[in-house]
């Protein structure tokens, strides 16, 4: 029996729109699948082999792309929430679908992370540890919550955004749990686990241990975020196993047609049956499914939503089309 995991992706995503009025974040594409594909892939690739997606805002849109999970070599769940009650609350929810024993890892839906996961899994059962963290320093922590450790790398503080964090080490999105752990979750109550549930376990001196990994990690809850996720798995910036094979630096999905005089640059992915006339540059840009970019077209870091049909000769950058 391997690990089970969380997978939480019921948020609203109400800083990426246009993009999440009809699509939720977590399945919006970035290098040409579903975002949480790519999460889906590195968490069997770590060991796992149940996944429960914890879903709520468009919940019915989940289970038609990744059914039981079996053509994505991993067993697939859904815990639905009728109403959001937080981070804590919806892992509380998901747990109860949980099957075998032992450490879960609880991913957050919108975090690319290139970090070791399976060395966290390790360094978890190597500390004995009730809770283990993927922590990551960024440059500036004003903007998340900073984490400060002792020198056995043991959680001993979190701090809320601050003009003048202790630390540069921030809470990444990524933690093990041991099931007792859940049982510390209210039941029926909106509920943080970062802001509410883990201080408290430090305050009550569970085993709380911070796994340091400055790899590749971006939160993908901005449009600039997410083409910059999208880019970078196109030009091989991170890798990840379900980003379709392709040959350059752009992405060119099945059926779609290309003119020849067309330039495709910076890590640009142009959907399955999309077309692309002649003399047009598409920098950087996701162009959905079926959509048509007219002749000569100049879009650079741009969303077209599929079947759009772009009028010849627009010049956009950073802009939504058919949203």
């Amino acid at each position: 029996m391997g690990l089970s995991a969380i997978l939480l992706v019921g948020g609203f995503g109400t800083r990426l729109q246009p993009l999440t009025l009809k699509v939720p974040k977590p399945m919006l594409l970035v290098a040409g699948v579903p975002f949480i594909e790519h999460q889906i892939a590195r968490a069997r690739e770590a060991g796992v082999s149940e996944i429960i997606l914890a879903t709520a805002f468009l919940a019915e849109v989940f289970e038609p792309y990744f059914g039981d999970g079996s053509s994505f070599g991993i067993s697939i769940k859904y815990a639905v929430e009728s109403t959001p009650l937080g981070t804590g609350g919806a892992i509380l929810n998901a747990s109860k679908a949980l099957t075998g024993e032992g450490p879960v890892v609880i991913f957050n839906g919108d975090v690319l992370s290139g970090h070791d996961l399976v060395g966290q899994i390790a360094f978890h059962q190597s500390h004995n540890a009730d809770l283990t963290l993927y922590l990551t320093g960024v440059p500036d922590a004003r903007p998340f919550g900073a984490v400060e450790l002792d020198p056995d790398l043991r959680v001993i503080a979190f701090n809320e955004k601050m003009e003048n964090p202790p630390t540069n080490i921030i809470n990444a999105g990524c933690y093990i749990f041991n099931r007792e752990v859940f049982d510390q979750i209210p039941a029926n109550k909106v509920v943080s686990v970062e802001r509410e549930i883990f201080p408290k376990l430090v305050s009550e001196d569970y085993r709380i241990y911070g796994f340091v990994d400055n790899s590749y990690w971006l939160d993908i809850g901005t449009p600039a975020a997410l083409l910059k996720a999208s880019q970078d798995m196109v030009i091989g910036e991170i890798y990840s196993s379900a980003v379709p094979d392709h040959e350059s630096d752009s992405m060119v999905l099945p059926g779609a047609m290309v003119s020849p005089t067309a330039a495709l640059v910076n890590g640009c992915v142009i959907g399955a049956r999309a077309i692309v006339e002649s003399n047009c540059v598409i920098d950087g840009s996701i162009i959905g499914n079926g959509a048509i970019i007219g002749e000569g077209c100049v879009l650079r870091n741009c969303f077209v939503a599929e079947n759009f049909e772009v009028p010849a000769a627009s010049l956009a950058e950073f802009s939504y089309f058919g949203f």
